[in-house]
């Protein structure tokens, strides 16, 4: 019945990191005539540079520079041909030369993406699993996904959870040949590291556990001979660990090694990974920098470079200590980032650090979530002490102006990256002559102010609220007991500008996924009734649908409003501990909205389409159907007109016990059969309540030819006071839906009634636009706005897509 689109992840990446190109944060070109790692010129300012992953300075160095202009004098700017049939002359001293720093053999590729993509496929076998970190490299994740093809289980747990992981593994262990897990020696974007000792120990106590680190951000400034932060805690390498190393990035030059202490596996991958035999080898140039940046790493120079590169590390840790800045992740690796929070501040931080005369670079979704934005700076040993301590002294001054001028606070900051000890008061900020009034239960909202401004829509009235209210509470599951929250914002005058209401409950995190997620979910269900559920604080309820949120345009305080209202919710967030911030039921052309929210943290995603009729110039059917183009004519006379004379339609606003009963049968036959919209099920409660309420009203079709079925359908439509008819859920027999067209008669006899009752407008609510245009309707394109703490939830049901 109800033909859904669903969110792609990639999407909204795009639409993110467009946004942050506009805001001039991504995609720019550097200018000037020559480089030095120390100055960047960017837009006709030369800027230090605070960005680069050069963290030991190689990529300048006058060795590499002359070995690579020798190579390429000597070989030409490339070696045209497969590495499978002959490999470029410098190559065997190179392969050389980086197996002396690992003391392992190794396997060069064209970069660490390719060698991603040529050795996992190879090494994971049919009938193996893999676990990834959720922060794990795009590069590790993109090579797994060919394995689904495979029907290899991919699971994904939060980064560095121990406990999570080794649940994982035992789940695993009864169904895998091996297991790989796969993570980061050093994470790119807070500069954490792995917990390399304690994945070592559950190697050693699940023996099918096999470990998969991509190191390329610990390579040269880390271990023996540079040989990263992975082999500076294991020293050599075991058989059951594959390792990824770099040859770009601090190595200076270009490329990725790879290194396992397998021997098969080293033979396997050798002789056939993929990209190793069919992509284009390194260029001549590239091969000759890298045997120069090996010849450094052999010798006890790469020491004196690594204790250079850690000493302005510490040098600026030490400065850090005596700010308040929120330095997320505080260790000895290169990486620092400062937590902004809002994507805004983090745009407006950018350019008056650029303005000062720094660079850094922009933490931004999806490599951390969209309310994680932060400045990514990387200390490298281009930097002095010099210039280390202006950008802290300039970071200090103009961080706390960004917040300003975002309508935000350092304490705001630190509650979205979880770093505040105890409750902390985000009420700081003052929003003009605004007054915010949050209340618990409608009772305590003046009914008139209520039903003449939020109240007009849908089923969001005084009186619908209340029984909402009673509804769902004291129920015996968690997911149908609701936390209510009325939020009025007034000016100085005690004018309304702005209302809404939110509820905290429990929402399944596939709730919008494909089919085929939440139906392989379920079924896990079975067993763990509340898998890949979370909670969540959100506008309006899962039974109300509409516009929620009452702003009031011709105020010039609305976008102010607004802004309380977010600040409001952050309060709300942290008083009820949900994961998840969700605004919901807005146009999707509406696109000021859009980078409204996008700019305060939120994702967009596409929600189902909404439809609604109002189209009611007709006073007889036949001019009803004359109404319709000529395709939904022919639609009706096929698929409702044929059937009309099979129905006895009633509608009543009471009917028995037993009747009720049968409906609440018929409304779970629908719940079942649409996993498109995967929703928790409704209690008896909630239909007891609507059989006492004269506002709503029972539209039911029964079977002239079946007598023994007495009713085959039925929808359950509200009558709000405005003119507006709300046909909110609706049940149908699945033994007679498809025979009798059961679902397109009750959608026309909702028409009628409501044509009947003088409404102004039909609310069909989300779903099945394309059967509800057929009589008449007119779809909208909804969206909805998401703040989560992570992005594990989003990104882990990616895994389950089979689409």
């Amino acid at each position: 019945m109800a033909k859904i689109k669903h969110n792609n992840f990639l999407n909204t990446v795009v639409e993110v990191m467009t946004d942050a190109k506009k805001e001039g944060a991504l995609h720019l070109y550097a200018e000037g005539n020559s480089f030095n790692g120390r100055i960047i010129e960017i837009e006709g300012r030369k800027l230090y540079h605070f960005g680069t992953t050069g963290y030991l300075g190689l990529e300048q160095d006058i060795r590499l520079k002359k070995a690579a202009i020798d190579a390429i004098e000597r070989y030409g700017t490339q070696f045209p041909l497969s590495k499978s049939y002959i490999s470029h002359p410098l190559y065997a001293e190179l392969e050389e030369k980086v197996a002396a720093i690992y003391q392992e053999k190794v396997i060069i590729t064209k970069n660490s993406t390719l060698g991603h993509m040529a050795v996992i496929p190879s090494i994971v076998d049919d009938g193996d699993a893999v676990i990834l970190d959720h922060q794990v490299h795009w590069s590790v994740q993109n090579a797994v996904q060919p394995l689904k093809l495979r029907s290899v289980p991919v699971e994904m747990i939060r980064h560095n959870n121990l406990q999570m992981l080794e649940d994982k593994i035992k789940k695993l262990s009864s169904i895998s040949n091996k297991i790989w897990y796969m993570a980061d020696g050093i994470y790119s974007m807070y500069g954490d590291y792995a917990a390399i000792p304690e994945l070592m120990a559950l190697s050693k106590k699940y023996p099918k556990l096999h470990l998969y680190f991509d190191d390329v951000h610990g390579m040269s400034w880390k271990g023996k001979n540079g040989s990263g932060y992975v082999m500076s805690v294991l020293k050599k390498l075991p058989e059951k660990v594959v390792l990824v190393g770099t040859l770009s990035k601090t190595f200076g030059a270009s490329g990725a090694v790879i290194i396992c202490g397998d021997s098969q596996r080293y033979n396997k991958i050798k002789n056939f990974g993929g990209p190793l035999t069919f992509s284009a080898q390194l260029e001549p140039a590239s091969v000759g920098a890298a045997i120069a940046s090996a010849t450094i790493h052999l010798t006890d120079e790469i020491y004196q470079m690594q204790q250079e590169l850690a000493s302005n590390i510490s040098f600026f840790n030490e400065l850090l200590k005596e700010t308040d800045l929120p330095l997320i992740a505080e260790n000895d690796s290169p990486v620092f980032y400062i937590g902004t929070g809002m994507p805004q501040t983090g745009y407006n931080l950018v350019r008056r650090l650029i303005k000062h005369g720094f660079y850094v670079n922009l933490g931004i979704f999806p490599a951390v979530p969209v309310k994680n934005t932060g400045l990514r700076i990387t200390i490298s040993r281009h930097n002095q002490k010099e210039e280390i301590t202006m950008l802290t002294d300039v970071l200090n001054e103009q961080y706390y102006k960004a917040l300003a001028d975002t309508n935000t606070n350092l304490d705001r900051v630190l509650f979205a990256f979880g770093k505040q000890n105890q409750k902390i008061d985000l009420r700081k900020k003052s929003f003009g002559q605004l007054k915010c009034i949050v209340r618990r239960s409608i009772r305590d909202i003046d009914q008139s102010l209520w039903d003449h401004s939020v109240g007009l829509e849908g089923m969001l009235t005084w009186e619908s609220l209340l029984m909402m209210e009673q509804v769902f509470s004291d129920n015996e599951l968690k997911e149908q007991n609701y936390e209510f929250y009325y939020i009025l914002i007034l000016n100085s005058k005690d004018k309304l500008i702005l209302g809404c209401f939110l509820t905290y409950c429990l929402w399944k995190e596939d709730m919008l996924a494909p089919e085929s997620v939440s139906i392989e979910i379920e079924k896990q269900r079975k067993n763990d009734p509340y898998l890949h559920t979370t909670e969540v604080l959100a506008l309006g309820s899962f039974l109300t649908e509409g516009d929620h949120l009452y702003v009031d345009q011709s105020e010039e305080s609305a976008g102010q409003a607004l802004d309380l209202l977010i600040s409001r919710m952050e309060i709300l967030e942290q008083e009820t501990g949900a994961k998840l911030l969700v605004l919901r039921d807005f146009e999707k052309k509406d696109t000021s909205l859009k980078d409204y929210f996008q700019k305060k943290g939120f994702v967009q995603i596409t929600m189902p389409e909404s439809c609604i009729y109002d189209n009611f110039t007709w006073d007889s059917e036949q001019e009803y159907i004359q109404s319709l183009s000529k395709r939904s004519r022919k639609h009706f006379r096929k698929d409702i007109a044929a059937f009309r004379r099979s129905f006895l339609v009633k509608t009543c606003s009471e009917i028995s016990f037993k009747e009720l009963q049968i409906f609440y049968d018929l409304y779970l036959q629908v719940k079942k059969h649409n996993p498109g919209l995967n929703t928790f099920t409704y209690p008896f409660k909630l239909f007891e309540a609507m059989n006492k309420n004269v506002r709503w009203e029972f539209i039911y079709l029964k079977l002239l030819e079946v007598p023994e079925t007495p009713i085959v359908g039925v929808m359950f439509c509200y009558k709000n006071p405005s003119g507006k008819y709300v046909p909110n859920l609706i049940g149908m027999d699945y033994n007679y839906h498809l025979r009798f067209n059961v679902y397109r008669q009750l959608l026309f006899q909702t028409v009628l009634r409501a044509k009947e009752l003088d409404c102004s407008l039909v609310n069909f609510g989300l779903t099945a636009g394309f059967e509800k245009r057929k009589i008449g309707a007119t779809v909208i394109q909804k969206c909805a706005y998401l703040q989560s703490r992570d992005n594990f939830a989003l990104e882990s049901l990616e895994w389950l897509r089979t689409d």
